[in-house]
């Protein structure tokens, strides 16, 4: 539907209805599985200064001429085995496409045609700066910009929030934006991990031990103030508390060190090694950092971090999916929503 603006000539192009939009961030998933596309994927992503802050005199050698000659081939790989050949495209968009579907579906219930829903990806398709056209193009004065990352971490919040607010600098009449913040203590997000938790346990053969996997950040980030650690530890102890458990029952972990600098700890895959080591022979891993699944958790944790667990005399070992589009996960990242587009909303 469109309007014609107010005292506007007769002539006047029609304008479309103004609308809000909500459009849901994610890292971001490469075309497919190939050499170059998994290039350009990698290229994007490892240039990215708030991925890899070293200077780019230093940085860019090394990026173009070695890792980018040999990581595309070892990705696409570890993504091959993953690859939702089905669909030809990786879990973590099929996911995200079934989660921006259902809050859709729960938008349009309560307001109608008036919110428009949509996705993107922060490395890869569809970008961020495409969508945020597209939904000014639908007549969205208003956008609720969503990064789907629980803890606030400058790589994976911020960087995204960069991207919008990048393409907000190309436009000559920007629409008003809000970004959504960290919701790693929001009660109906803990709430749904302590559901899928529940779930995973209620077998005859519950797990001895719950390991909280997390994505990890150099030391440096966390002394800089990157809140991201504080947040992923306290997210743990929600979870603890809400699942009524003893300390002892749960440890929190980090995963995918990547380069030479001293990340945060304990590292999951060495961690997951000891328990085994010490007669701990049945576990189960959970990755609250993630909305989604994808390669960190799918291929990762169910696969690389599991091996490390059995090779070292495990037994069994289980992958606790992410959220993804559970009905109450949804219902969490809604409620998340309207409370941050408050005065928006009809």
């Amino acid at each position: 539907m469109t309007n014609r603006l107010k005292h506007a000539p007769k002539d006047h192009t029609p304008q479309p209805r103004a609308k809000v939009g909500v459009l849901i961030a994610n890292l971001g998933t490469p075309d497919d599985t190939s050499y170059w596309s998994m290039r350009r994927y990698l290229n994007q992503f490892l240039s990215d200064k708030r991925v890899v802050d070293t200077p780019n005199w230093k940085w860019q050698p090394i990026l173009q001429l070695i890792i980018l000659s040999t990581r595309p081939k070892r990705s696409g790989r570890a993504y091959d085995s993953i690859w939702n050949k089905e669909a030809d495209e990786s879990p973590l968009l099929t996911i995200t496409k079934a989660q921006t579907e259902k809050l859709r579906e729960l938008f349009a219930e309560r307001y109608g045609d008036d919110v428009v829903v949509d996705f993107c990806m922060r490395y890869g398709n569809p970008s961020t700066e495409s969508k945020i056209l597209a939904l000014k193009e639908q007549g969205c004065e208003k956008i609720v910009f969503f990064p789907l990352y629980p803890q606030y971490a400058a790589p994976t919040t911020a960087t995204a929030n960069d991207a919008a607010f990048r393409a907000l600098m190309k436009m000559n009449w920007q629409p008003s934006i809000r970004t959504v913040p960290a919701y790693f203590e929001n009660p109906a997000y803990i709430e749904a991990l302590a559901t899928s938790v529940r779930e995973a346990y209620a077998g005859d053969n519950p797990p001895q031990k719950l390991v909280v996997s997390y994505h990890g950040v150099p030391e440096r980030y966390r002394d800089e103030g990157d809140p991201y650690y504080c947040q992923c530890l306290k997210s743990t102890r929600l979870l603890r508390e809400a699942l009524g458990w003893e300390e002892g029952l749960i440890d929190t972990a980090f995963q995918s060190k990547f380069g030479p600098e001293k990340w945060v700890g304990t590292a999951t895959v060495e961690h997951v090694a000891e328990l085994a080591k010490v007669g701990i022979d049945n576990i189960a891993v959970i990755a609250p950092a993630f909305a989604a699944d994808c390669i960190e958790t799918l291929e990762e944790i169910n696969e690389e971090i599991g091996d490390a667990f059995k090779g070292a005399g495990g037994k069994d070992f289980s992958y606790i999916p992410c959220l993804n589009d559970r009905d109450d996960h949804i219902k969490a990242l809604m409620d998340i929503i309207e409370n941050e587009a408050k005065g928006w909303l009809g």
